[in-house]
């Protein structure tokens, strides 16, 4: 469902109560869409806030649904404008949610950035949004940033990813069945953005014994199917050396 003709925002359900929002900017040749993920239900959930200068796009899309004062988490992979830029106008317009990141990020960036006091999560610490347990998990350097982490619904199996399996294009579907792998090495070739951190290759395997049957990706289309199949393969890739722009 397109929300707002100017931007190309639209937001879509991706799984149950789990909806992408997405904008696509030009900020490559053939555009690049930044996507945030709402999560519904007792305790909302969003996870990536998007930036500052989109916020009235992301609480237009999100409004959709539910009541953005409705929001009672927003959190984010790692500390970057496209994760939180738009948090504080979010926390402003949510009186009652709570910011939260890793450990790391909350300590180096997020509580001198954010409006209100944050969560710091631990490596496979869980937590409840209502009627939905959460599983957060450390993932320093992978693909890059200290403060890494990504998020797992242990309700739906669905990986909420980060800038793993990043995805160029503007027209992409919200979820996909087809494999995204290649369109992920192709940008990993082309913007060499891993980190190659010596345990990628434990952090991929922790993150593929999860078993997800949906990769939920912070650029591009989401991947619906054996993600675990996914995740080893993109470390053995790592792990080879290929894609990568030497």
């Amino acid at each position: 469902m397109i929300t707002n003709g100017e931007t190309g925002t639209h937001i879509d359900e991706v799984a149950a109560g789990v909806y992408r929002i997405s904008t696509p900017l030009d900020v490559i040749p053939g555009g690049f869409t930044f996507n945030s993920y709402l999560i519904g239900g007792e305790e909302p959930l969003l996870f990536h806030t998007g930036y500052r200068k989109l916020l009235h796009g992301t609480m237009e899309a999100i409004g959709k649904v539910l009541p953005v004062e409705s929001l009672r988490w927003i959190g984010g992979s790692h500390f970057e404008g496209d994760e939180f830029g738009a948090l504080n106008g979010l926390l402003a317009a949510a009186p009652s949610a709570t910011p939260f990141a890793t450990e790391i990020g909350v300590l180096t960036s997020l509580n001198d950035f954010a409006s209100r006091p944050a969560r710091g999560l631990a490596d496979g610490e869980e937590f409840s949004v209502g009627d939905r347990r959460m599983k957060w998990l450390y993932t320093p350097h992978v693909p890059h940033g200290w403060d890494c982490g990504v998020l797992f619904d242990v309700s739906t199996k669905a990986l909420f990813c980060g800038d793993l399996f990043t995805q160029p294009g503007a027209g992409m579907p919200p979820v996909t069945e087809s494999e995204v792998l290649s369109a992920s090495e192709a940008m990993r070739g082309m913007m060499d953005y891993y980190a190659h951190a010596t345990g990628t290759a434990a952090i991929l395997e922790n993150l593929a014994g999860l078993q997800p049957s949906l990769l939920v990706c912070q650029h591009g289309s989401a991947y619906r199917g054996d993600g675990a199949a996914l995740l080893r393969e993109l470390s053995a890739r790592v792990a080879g050396g290929q894609s990568k722009n030497r």
